[in-house]
């Protein structure tokens, strides 16, 4: 359980970024789900809560979502699950319980750049920016490889096009953790391979995406870009698996996924 020395609960996105940075101890409570877990100390806890940062907003480009949308939110907004083939929905609707994405928060778990997050890795398969308080807007791809400096998450901005997706995961049981996850989009003729969980953050698998983008799919180009993708990503070992394994059934998701992306 974390302690909190004082609780802030600002009115302007400028009060929160100012008392943020005023301590180096001061910390930006999304739903807490995840700081509950563990023995964390905060001087000042910064609520966000009176900002209306709670919203699922279409625009003409934009599928645009508040930072403190919450999990169950994405899974149950109709509107955004007529996009890429519910992607998002799918991703997010297996973990833990539905009370657990009650609380869990799109701002907090795309900020603290989880490992095992099945939402980022199903992002990132997206053509997705973030818009930071003081960083301002740049593309999830770059904000995951950003160093860290504090700042606030405010929105996240999904691109609206005809993008399909495909989600796939490995857990030892439904509600556990992740031992793998990824997810493969297709416009047009450009793919995009997405691997989480690796333990690591989520990553785009670069070479394999290009490879299968400019050879166009058959049987040989999908067993090279496999190939490549195994080769590429790092993969690590924990208390979940070792990197070999990981290495290993990362073939048969990605697989799974581009051949369900396909058949879009």
């Amino acid at each position: 359980m974390f302690t909190l020395l004082e609780f802030f609960q600002p009115e302007t996105l400028e009060d929160a970024y100012n008392k943020l940075v005023a301590r180096k101890t001061n910390t930006i409570l999304g739903g807490c789900a995840f700081l509950k877990m563990g023995s964390k100390r905060i001087g000042t806890g910064i609520d966000l809560s009176k900002l209306n940062l709670n919203y699922i907003n279409e625009t003409d480009n934009y599928i645009e979502i508040g930072a403190s949308t919450t999990f169950r939110d994405i899974e149950t907004n109709e509107a955004l699950n007529n996009y890429f083939n519910g992607v998002l929905k799918e991703a997010v609707k297996d973990i833990i319980g539905v009370q657990f994405r009650n609380m869990v928060t799109v701002g907090a778990s795309v900020y603290s750049k989880y490992g095992f997050s099945d939402f980022i890795t199903a992002l990132l398969a997206l053509d997705t920016e973030v818009e930071l308080y003081k960083g301002g807007r740049l593309s999830l791809q770059d904000f995951l490889i950003k160093p860290y400096e504090k700042d606030i998450l405010t929105k996240i901005y999904i691109k609206k096009n005809e993008r399909k997706a495909s989600y796939k995961s490995l857990r030892n049981s439904k509600s556990d953790y992740p031992i793998l996850n990824v997810t493969v989009s297709k416009l047009n003729d450009d793919f995009k391979i997405v691997v989480g969980a690796r333990p690591a953050t989520a990553k785009i698998s670069i070479d394999a995406s290009k490879f299968l983008s400019q050879e166009g799919f058959s049987e040989t180009s999908l067993n090279k870009a496999l190939d490549i993708m195994s080769s590429e990503l790092i993969f690590g070992t924990n208390m979940r698996a070792t990197y070999e394994y990981r290495q290993a059934i990362s073939k048969v998701l990605v697989k799974r996924a581009i051949m369900e992306v396909i058949k879009c």
